[in-house]
């Protein structure tokens, strides 16, 4: 019986959502196969979950061109760590976490070398090159995806692809009602709450920080009482946070490990793109989008991505019905200009709420972790 095998799986994730997603799926499995061990490389979450981490990958989570190869020689002896491990242990399963670029080098190596690949998140095929497709579908045997649009283009391709559905469907649940958070964290449910979420990567928080506490001060002329609260990311250190906070005249109020406590609070977010806004939106608060990457990332990014949006919200539901800054639009003036509007046009935030819930019925019904979850253990089965 499979439960009672002595299996080995490896993970592969390389930043804060991956190691969240893969920790989650790890803890999910354990509780089914109590016997299976798992290695790999990711964060804090895998640890604690109980994986055996070869290499800490918060050392190389960064996005865009440039930071990438700033930080390439790094990169390459953690790729040359795991294709060691895969060597070394020959895992019955090598489950790759998001990260492309990296865990597509990765899984042509354990291909090349007979391993088993599952790779979980698919590359954002339908916005970059779609011959993208074929060159993921050669060196893995699954593809799980968590966006029910992206099986067409592997199914068109003839790869093996199941739709397992978004973690953060289960994983978006405030742990209090939005008034007992309100009064948890000391705010004031009669003055209008703005939330700062700038990211889980130190280049994000760098780029970013600044740009939307000077917004809030631009707010704070109009609304002298609007209170701001700032999720800090597990990925990112107090020190960092504090050194743009003390150069502010606002007061924001900062708290750690409650990221859906501290969201539902809100009367409007400004947010950095990512799974961040997907998870906004499942709370149905009214956000703006902003985004900035190095100059060259941007430029390349320019040329290669097609899709007409970048904020999950606008990808999922075809519309721009959340308002996206990006690059040089992605200032303090914009961004106040944004919430403003969000604060004081009801009819406008009533809208969007609608839509964000559309956003929300396009997910479905969550259970993702557990059909990833049953996929690992189909793959686990010996091929008879």
């Amino acid at each position: 019986m499979l439960a009672n095998a002595s299996l080995t799986i490896c993970l592969s994730a390389g930043e804060s959502s991956g190691d969240q997603h893969a920790a989650n799926l790890y803890l999910e499995l354990k509780k089914q196969l109590p016997k299976l061990n798992a290695i790999g490389m990711g964060g804090a979450k895998m640890a604690q979950a109980g994986i055996s981490l070869c290499y800490d990958s918060s050392q190389i989570a960064v996005i865009g061109v440039v930071e990438v190869i700033k930080h390439y020689v790094e990169i390459r002896r953690a790729l040359k760590k795991m294709q060691e491990l895969l060597l070394n242990e020959r895992p019955d399963l090598l489950i790759c976490v998001d990260y492309k670029e990296f865990n597509y080098q990765l899984a042509k190596f354990a291909k090349l070398h007979g391993i088993k690949v599952l790779f979980y998140v698919s590359p954002q095929v339908w916005a970059w090159r779609k011959n993208r497709v074929k060159k993921y579908g050669a060196v893995i045997d699954m593809m799980a995806v968590i966006f029910p649009f992206e099986t067409k283009y592997y199914e068109a391709e003839k790869i093996p692809v199941r739709y397992v559905g978004h973690p953060s469907v289960d994983k978006v649940i405030p742990k209090f009602s939005k008034l007992e958070a309100i009064k948890k964290f000391n705010l004031n449910s009669h003055f209008p709450i703005v939330g700062l979420v700038a990211g889980s990567r130190t280049n994000e928080i760098k780029r970013l920080l600044p740009v939307m506490l000077t917004a809030a001060e631009y707010l704070r002329v109009d609304f002298p009482n609007c209170q701001f609260v700032l999720p800090q990311a597990d990925s990112i250190s107090d020190a960092l946070i504090q050194n743009y906070l003390k150069h502010t005249n606002v007061n924001v109020t900062v708290v750690k490990n409650q990221p859906y406590d501290v969201m539902q609070c809100c009367d409007a977010i400004m947010t950095c793109s990512g799974t961040a806004t997907l998870e906004i939106a499942l709370l149905g608060i009214p956000m703006v989008i902003c985004y900035r990457l190095n100059a060259l990332t941007y430029w390349l990014g320019r040329k290669l991505v097609k899709t007409r949006f970048i904020g999950l919200p606008n990808i999922i539901f075809g519309e721009n019905i959340v308002r996206e800054l990006i690059q040089d639009d992605a200032t303090a003036e914009n961004l106040a200009k944004e919430i403003h509007h969000l604060l004081t046009d009801s009819e406008a935030a009533q809208n969007l709420r609608a839509d964000l819930e559309i956003v929300r019925e396009k997910l479905g019904q969550g259970g993702g972790i557990q059909n990833m979850a049953a996929l690992v253990k189909e793959m686990l089965k010996p091929q008879t």
